[in-house]
């Protein structure tokens, strides 16, 4: 079994495109880069897997208090399925694009699962300013009881933040130099304001801080 490649070894796989921001921070020096590099993967795995968590709490809280609203209007159906409220073609578009994900895959389309097939993006943007008057107002305030005042901008802001720092991690992008801490912090605290019980639970299972902690 042949043996590990060096550092310098593995740079021209890994591209010294992708290693110069790590570079940068640690002086040039390729031995102490690897080893952040490496970290940075590390605390993105850790991030993900709160921000699994947070994503999948706030998706159903937002559906609750949707569905619960919209049951009291004279409309028949699914929320989801209204473009009168949704008034936008990308918002209809991602939920075209989950119906024909289930039936592509054979699946029954229920409500939970056009739920689960939403990305991040589509629960992102109804928090947005453009629903301010209309879905924040009248249900999506009720899915963060644990906010007082209920303000959508406060919400929005950490959920776009949150938005964006997953993007980077997706797309394998170095994250080490942001506020990791705080996103983190921000992360528990909008758990902890769809319900407390949820928050303490996303702390509990995080490893954010002790892979924090062992930053190189």
């Amino acid at each position: 079994m042949p043996g590990m490649a060096s550092k310098a070894g593995l740079e021209p796989f890994l591209t010294p495109e992708r290693l110069a921001p790590y570079r940068g921070a640690v002086g040039g020096d390729l031995d102490a880069a690897l080893p952040l590099y490496e970290w940075n993967t590390q605390i993105g795995a850790a991030l993900l897997e709160v921000l699994g968590h947070l994503e999948i709490v706030m998706r159903n809280a937002m559906d609750r208090s949707l569905s619960v609203w919209f049951s009291t209007t004279p409309l028949t159906g699914e929320w989801y399925d209204d473009p009168l409220h949704l008034f936008d073609s990308y918002r209809t578009d991602d939920v075209q694009a989950a119906h024909g994900r289930l039936a592509r895959a054979g699946k029954a389309d229920t409500h939970g699962r056009v739920i689960a097939e939403l990305p991040f993006g589509f629960w992102r943007f109804l928090l947005s300013g453009r629903y301010q008057t209309t879905l924040w107002a009248q249900a999506l305030r009720h899915a963060f009881p644990g906010l007082q005042p209920q303000s959508r901008a406060v919400v929005y802001g950490i959920v776009d933040d949150l938005g964006t720092l997953r993007n980077r991690i997706a797309h394998h992008e170095p994250i080490h130099h942001l506020d990791l801490a705080k996103r983190h912090a921000d992360l528990l605290q909008l758990a902890a304001y769809i319900d407390p019980g949820v928050g303490a639970w996303v702390d509990s299972v995080s490893r954010v801080a002790t892979v924090l902690a062992a930053r190189p």
